[in-house]
């Protein structure tokens, strides 16, 4: 018997966790953070729902933190084992653990300096030891070919478009002939969009995992560089600085990439852009080095390197560098993480930039109900930093082109040459963007579709022969 378990991203976007038994062996796909409301939040602390040491093998779609977050806390619980994934994404992952082990560290740090914690003392989830255990277990495997997982699973990587080596997972279950054929659609990338590859065509399944964070709307229309040149020319007008809250791994590279583009197209002056993030700072350097993974479709500048540097382009790796932004004056863009304001460098530029309505705060991508992102997104006239109330005063814009995530569209568009599955899981999507996408694919193309809870199981069955 096989069985899938919904050990996260069920009914919510983040925690990615899917466990494949088979045969007494069993595959983890996918260890993500939970981030976002308190009580998601809360579920990194309690057990997973399985036994930590009882998982035979680790695959992974991608780096990001809701994808591979969770790995320290794997091994904190006994974990051992290889943990799968391609090259680039052991290289952004190692930079994603470390940095987020780094920033529980110095939060639970900071809390107890500060005293403004309800836990006495403040604890970090993991610390930077269990991220390097993680990290040591990483084992890159190539796209395209079959690698066996553990016992009769198997399983091949697809470049899913959505970040430098993030992918789709294949899985067959070779307990019977034909095998019972399983597709993880990790993250979904977006056509055409700038430094990736389009999404591969979606292989034939029997079940299928599919994300839905799009499920229910599509991205604006608009050209992105039309779109970011004109927010970045109303700031420059204004003197401002445009306050960049971006995920460090992915699409901080992007932004460099289309600031340059406007810049030496003569859209927008030559501003000085500072990238605030260690980490940010690293993956541009992998980037380099895994030029295979991206396109630059939109421009080449004047050589692969100019395309994410050039004088203008300012790297701050310390503290000290980083502190001393406070002290820039517009116009000039400030590129820091965490992407939806969990955490990190972003919530002392917030605390400096909000206040002042020169300045402009931009929202690049979706942000989860609960993090500080939503509440500007929604209007929120204070954002709670550091045990204090902060006034909203900057001007808040969302660039939807930046987005890494499929809109609705561009899902449907994806999964549209797929054959029916016998069942597809709708996870990694808020409730209602979930539904939406499951009525339409029950609706227009007669799936049979399903939306998980958390920690819900179900027995899989492949063809009969």
């Amino acid at each position: 018997m096989a069985t899938l378990t919904f050990y996260g991203a069920a009914e919510t976007v983040t925690g990615s966790k899917y466990l494949v038994e088979a045969d007494g062996h069993r595959v983890l796909i996918d260890c993500g953070l939970f981030q976002g409301v308190k009580s998601l939040r809360k579920r990194n602390w309690q057990p997973p729902g399985f036994k930590a040491s009882s998982v035979d093998k680790v695959v992974l779609t991608h780096a990001h933190l809701d994808h591979v977050g969770y790995l320290p806390r794997l091994i904190k619980l006994g974990y051992r084992r290889p943990i799968y994934c391609t090259p680039a994404t052991r290289a952004l992952a190692r930079l994603i653990l470390l940095d987020s082990a780094m920033n529980q560290e110095r939060d639970a740090e900071y809390a107890n300096r500060k005293r403004f914690s309800k836990h006495k003392p403040a604890l970090p989830l993991y610390t930077r030891h269990d991220a390097e255990q993680a990290i040591r277990l990483m084992r890159a495997v190539k796209r395209n070919q079959w690698l066996q997982a553990s016992g009769p699973i198997w399983v091949r990587l697809h470049d899913a478009g959505h970040l430098l080596g993030s992918n789709m997972i294949e899985m067959e279950i070779r307990t019977q002939d034909p095998p019972i054929r399983l597709l993880f659609s990790g993250d979904v990338g977006r056509y055409n969009a700038p430094l990736y590859h389009d999404p591969t065509r979606p292989p034939a399944c029997d079940y299928l995992i599919c994300e839905s964070t799009y499920g229910n709307r599509n991205h604006a229309k608009a050209d992105l560089l039309e779109e970011l040149a004109d927010v970045m020319q109303r700031t420059t007008a204004r003197g401002g600085v445009a306050l960049v809250a971006s995920f460090a791994v992915g699409r901080a590279q992007q932004l460099i990439y289309l600031l340059q583009l406007l810049i030496h197209s003569g859209r927008i002056p030559r501003i000085p852009v500072f990238l605030d993030s260690p980490m940010s700072v690293n993956a541009t350097h992998i980037y380099y080095d895994h030029r295979e993974d991206h396109d630059l479709a939109e421009g080449q500048l004047s050589g692969r390197r100019s395309v994410l540097k050039g004088p203008n382009v300012h790297l701050a790796s310390s503290v000290e560098q980083s502190k001393r932004l406070n002290k820039i004056d517009g116009p000039a863009v400030i590129i820091s993480s965490s992407g939806m304001m969990t955490g990190g460098r972003i919530l002392h530029h917030l605390r400096r930039r909000l206040p002042e309505a020169r300045n402009t705060i931009l929202l690049g991508g979706f942000m989860a109900y609960g993090t500080r992102g939503r509440a500007l997104q929604e209007g929120a006239p204070t954002l709670r930093i550091h045990g204090r109330d902060v006034p909203v005063k900057a001007q808040i814009e969302s660039v939807s082109g930046l987005s890494g995530h499929a809109g609705r569209e561009e899902l449907l568009r994806w999964l549209a040459p797929l054959p029916a599955p016998r069942q597809t899981f709708l996870t990694h999507g808020e409730p209602d963007s979930a539904q939406a996408l499951a009525e339409t694919l029950t609706a227009e193309q007669g799936w049979a579709v399903s939306i998980p809870a958390w920690g819900e199981s179900f027995e899989l069955s492949g063809a009969t022969s």
